[in-house]
């Protein structure tokens, strides 16, 4: 039976090339501090807020989970740029997703916003059939980082980069923080091998705080305004359907 190719983009790397974590207990140190890079915020823009299930948007507020308010929100938003800033550090993926359902159809361009430095990500939103579609086109590399409790799992066409632990993550967390440091040089060392390869998709767990998949986009930034990837896409998991208003 034919094995799936390595993912070794070890070979042919420069001898001076920063070296990695070597064992999974080298994983529990502390992650070195990265510095934040990405988009000065755009202008001309609506600022949403997310904060759990509710949105705001200036002085209005939505739960796009209800019928009523998804409407109202894709009325204010439709054919507009919009940027996302959660103003909640307990606000999970999950909890936002009929929010993003309704930006992907009606916004023009939607960006988000990093929690701690004024720099801002303009993403494609996919849900998940999306996701699927995208991951059907006949195209190299396909590059994907699945953001895991425990780390980043880099996976492109042709296999996973491995991590320090064979099972683990390609990139774990390092004294329970996200090691960005690692992602951003992990990934500027896949594009040197996808050349061609002009997008990337982050697809975290729905569990994910909605702050720590901002934090995950700073990683595909190599300096300030200079990323690495033409599109960035975030994938989402498909809402629910919505309630009638007249529903509990």
């Amino acid at each position: 039976m034919a094995q799936t190719p390595s993912l070794a983009v070890d070979a042919g790397a420069p001898s001076t090339a920063p070296v990695d974590a070597g064992t999974w207990a080298d994983a529990t140190v502390t992650a070195v501090a990265a510095p934040v890079w990405g988009e000065p915020l755009p202008d001309d823009v609506l600022r949403l807020e997310l904060s759990g299930e509710q949105v705001r948007l200036g002085a209005e507020a939505f739960t796009p989970a209800r019928a009523p308010d998804s409407a109202r929100l894709a009325e204010r938003v439709r054919g507009r740029d919009v940027l996302i800033a959660v103003g909640d550090a307990d606000t999970f993926l999950a909890q936002v997703s009929d929010a993003l359902a309704v930006l992907r159809t009606q916004a023009d361009g939607v960006w988000l916003q990093h929690p701690d430095a004024p720099v801002a990500y303009r993403v494609v939103l996919r849900d998940e059939q999306g996701f699927r579609a995208w991951l059907e086109e006949v195209a190299p590399g396909k590059l994907r980082v699945i953001q895991r409790a425990d780390g980043f799992e880099l996976t492109t066409s042709v296999g996973k980069l491995p991590g320090p632990d064979r099972n683990g993550p390609s990139v774990p967390v390092r004294g329970g923080r996200q090691d960005i440091a690692t992602l951003r040089r992990e990934l500027a060392r896949l594009k040197t091998r996808f050349t061609t390869s002009d997008d990337l998709c982050l697809v975290p767990s729905f569990g994910t705080e909605v702050v720590q998949v901002a934090r995950a986009l700073g990683g595909t930034y190599v300096a300030p305004r200079e990323g690495l990837f033409d599109t960035l896409c975030l994938v989402y998991p498909t809402p629910r359907a919505a309630p009638d208003a007249d529903s509990p």
